[in-house]
């Protein structure tokens, strides 16, 4: 299971515009969540160990935020001809045994994850309600095979302060997981 880590795009940053399709073929824009008092976009898939390990921990914090008006979208950018389990299908039939609440898109093109500088499974950006980049990092220290609590509590708290348009600490943890799995001479310059 190889490491790899989040690219840790300079906050302050605004949220790169996409339009992508859903599980259930419908396209959903960024713009579709105007009125967001918070955003987290979180760069996900099925296989990633990393992103089982903390998949279940991850749809009760997700549902919490939403209730309090966060925008909470999931995007899948892995290549699905190398990765069957990551294909539109297989995406469709987890959102719906693990109950996601919120869009889970799939970014044929990879070109959101580059736009978003995205690294690994998981990744996770949060925004403010004017759409800048306020937080990019860890969900928490919990790591696959490591005794750690799985309790979100650097994503959690992240979401917080955004919510109270509170100042956030820059000293942020990176992401770890598996590397967004970019088909054969369309990996970014950052990879």
């Amino acid at each position: 299971m190889a490491k790899t880590l989040s690219t840790m795009l300079p906050l302050g940053t605004s949220a790169p515009e996409f339009s992508l399709m859903d599980i259930d073929g419908k396209i959903k824009k960024l713009q579709d969540f105007a009125d967001a008092k918070a955003y987290l976009i979180m760069f996900i898939c099925n296989h990633c160990p990393y992103v089982i390990h903390v998949r279940e921990t991850l749809v009760k914090v997700t549902e919490e935020f939403q209730a309090k008006g966060v925008a909470v979208i999931a995007i899948n950018s892995n290549d699905p001809q190398e990765y069957p389990e990551d294909s539109p299908t297989q995406m469709k039939a987890l959102a719906q045994q693990y109950h996601f609440r919120f869009p889970y898109l799939f970014d044929e093109s990879q070109a959101v994850a580059k736009a978003y500088r995205a690294a690994c499974t998981p990744d996770f950006f949060v925004f403010d309600r004017k759409r800048l980049l306020v937080y990019r990092g860890q969900m928490d220290e919990s790591r696959p095979g490591n005794a750690k609590p799985n309790d979100a509590r650097d994503l959690r708290s992240a979401l917080i302060h955004a919510l109270e348009q509170k100042p956030i600490s820059p000293e942020q943890k990176p992401s770890m997981g598996c590397n967004i799995k970019w088909r054969s001479g369309n990996e970014p310059s950052y990879y």
